[in-house]
């Protein structure tokens, strides 16, 4: 479900069309979360750390109406619920893309990104199929061989894309503390920096329950 913006009266009718007439509307920050009480509460209940900060991301981004706007057609819409459109790898070197349904329950949000991961490896290609082009969802992706500081993506400049993209790196220790990089990029007719900084605070927050 969603439901519609009205533009004329919307605050940020401005910035939408100032921002949206732009080649690449698209900006992106990486920063850093804390990892440790979280990667320590995944352990003693036997749960994948991958599910486990997906899922505490996905919940922060449904927190924050912002990253549930999308551009359809002239239309801006705000979904109720935002889904994980994640790729995941295979033993090959390959990846496939996923859709994983979003539940306030983890166990349910876990059978169903388990179930998923078997889909990809048991496929072959890359599954750019419909639940890939649903707007409904948020562009997850993981490079967990590496840290990094800095991260673009792949972008067809003649499809109006408006989802938002995040991308995890690979755990590291810094004073004792479990470390993660995550870059975030995000349409900026839609969303501001304001609003990724909430997003990434409502994420730790998550991350340290």
């Amino acid at each position: 479900m969603s439901r519609k913006i009205d533009i004329s009266n919307w605050n940020r009718k401005e910035h939408f069309e100032f921002f949206s007439r732009f080649d690449e509307p698209f900006f992106s920050i990486v920063a850093e979360v804390d990892c440790s009480i979280a990667y320590k509460k995944a352990k003693e209940n036997k749960h994948s750390f991958f599910a486990y900060y997906l899922y505490k991301s996905l919940q922060a981004v449904n927190e924050v109406e912002e990253f549930r706007m999308r551009i359809e057609g002239d239309d801006v819409v705000v979904f109720d619920k935002i889904h994980a459109a994640t790729t995941i790898g295979r033993e090959d070197g390959t990846f496939g893309f996923s859709f994983v349904h979003f539940s306030s329950d983890f166990n349910l949000f876990k059978e169903g990104l388990n179930k998923e991961i078997k889909n990809v490896k048991e496929s072959t290609g890359i599954r750019f199929n419909e639940d890939a082009k649903r707007l409904d969802a948020i562009h997850f992706s993981t490079i967990p061989w590496q840290s990094f500081t800095a991260l673009t993506h792949a972008r067809d400049f003649k499809y109006k894309d408006s989802t938002p993209k995040i991308t995890f790196g690979k755990l590291f220790l810094r004073d004792g503390k479990k470390i993660m990089p995550v870059a975030v990029n995000v349409h900026h007719g839609l969303v501001d920096a304001f609003h990724l900084s909430k997003f990434l605070d409502v994420f730790q927050a998550l991350l340290d329950e």
